[in-house]
């Protein structure tokens, strides 16, 4: 068989090979201490994890430790202050991806952590969102004093009154050369005192570079 004929015989039996196997799928399920399916063309499970993890962790740490330390005047007999009530308004994407299902999976994760901390009581999501809809209001409004007073007063008509308001931020900057391109991922945390109007702010960032093709990636590697 000549090298025409050889090519040719492999193109065919490729092209058979990948008309059987066309509309099968296949997974399997990951293990503990499996390793996050990185995205190719965009963030998923391996960006957004960590991402969640350091900025909760050390909003919630740093509110942790004043808590213990307040606890602590006056002697040891003193009784720590009562969770603080937290409102969770939602997530909002800013970044140049569409981040689809992981928008309330980001959120389910971060209200969860929030109330497992001890230190914080979470308001249900199903009050906020309750609240959002017969207001007619959006999470960004609410800064306004005449939405806050109508979005605190429904809250308090439920019997879920709260200290704080929470947002959750995601943003990303681009940096290209030629056809390959890093992308630099921020989940921002706000908390506001509806109180007296201060907040606090955390922040945890991960880039992510995306090739071409694996030789790129392996070029990258060997730098």
């Amino acid at each position: 068989m000549d090298r025409r004929h050889f090519l040719g015989f492999t193109l065919t039996a490729f092209a058979a090979l990948s008309a059987g196997c066309r509309g099968k799928q296949f997974a399997r399920v990951s293990q503990p201490g499996d390793a996050d399916m990185v995205g190719s063309h965009q963030a998923g499970a391996e960006t957004f994890k960590p991402l969640t993890e350091e900025a909760v962790a050390k909003l919630l740490g740093r509110h942790v430790t004043h808590v213990h330390q307040a606890s602590h005047v006056g002697g040891p007999e003193q009784l720590p202050p009562p969770g603080m009530r937290v409102c969770f308004v939602g997530v909002e994407n800013k970044s140049a991806e569409e981040i689809g299902d992981f928008k309330e999976q980001l959120y389910q994760v971060i209200d969860s952590k929030i109330l497992e901390s001890g230190v914080f009581q979470a308001i249900s999501k199903r009050y906020v969102d309750a609240a959002l809809r017969e207001t007619r209001l959006r999470p960004d409004s609410l800064f306004i004093p005449q939405n806050m007073r109508m979005f605190t007063a429904f809250l308090e008509q439920q019997g879920q009154p709260f200290d704080y308001l929470l947002y959750a931020t995601i943003t990303s900057g681009t940096t290209r050369e030629n056809q390959e391109f890093q992308r630099d991922y921020l989940l921002t945390l706000e908390m506001v005192n509806v109180h007296d109007g201060q907040y606090d702010k955390q922040s945890a960032a991960i880039s992510k570079t995306y090739h071409k093709s694996r030789i790129g990636r392996v070029m990258q590697a060997l730098q």
